[in-house]
């Protein structure tokens, strides 16, 4: 199983949206392996954002994620990383189709109410960001057997 570092951005808390967008990834059949309520202090901020330094935006995104809390999650599926960029959208709100977090629930470019890791390997230095090992949860899925095959003998 793959796992996913999600942020519900300080947007997405302020406008009351935590539990419609944790429905949809829970709705779909994604894991919630670790979850917090916390304030991303500024160097964390520059740290999560650095391979934006430089541009235009950086700044400006970086006072944004330090200026109210944030949701963590920790998502685990299969393709966990690809569904839930999926279900995200577009990065640009008015961009983002219909039926997609961002398209649902979002208008600006800036304020686009949620980040979700880009490859499975930068969700592992990311989730490491946020969370301890003791922080994060293994634990057999109730509906796991409805909502993957598993007669190879592996969730497919």
């Amino acid at each position: 199983m793959e796992r996913t570092l999600i942020i519900l951005k300080p947007d997405s808390i302020q406008r009351g949206l935590i539990g419609a967008i944790i429905s949809r990834f829970e709705n779909k059949g994604l894991q919630i392996v670790g979850l917090k309520f916390a304030v991303i202090s500024k160097q964390t901020a520059q740290e999560h954002y650095g391979i934006h330094k430089g541009k235009p935006f950086y700044d400006n995104l970086v006072r944004f994620m330090a200026s109210s809390p944030v949701v963590l999650i920790v998502l685990q599926a299969n393709n966990a990383v690809d569904v839930a960029r999926k279900m995200m959208g577009a990065t640009s709100g008015f961009k983002a189709e219909p039926g997609t977090i961002r398209g649902d629930f979002g208008l600006s470019s800036s304020y686009n109410l949620i980040h979700g890791s880009d490859s499975p390997e930068n969700a592992q230095a990311e989730i490491a960001r946020f969370f301890s090992d003791g922080e994060l949860f293994d634990y057999p899925a109730a509906l796991g057997s409805w909502i993957y095959d598993q007669t190879s003998g592996k969730p497919q």
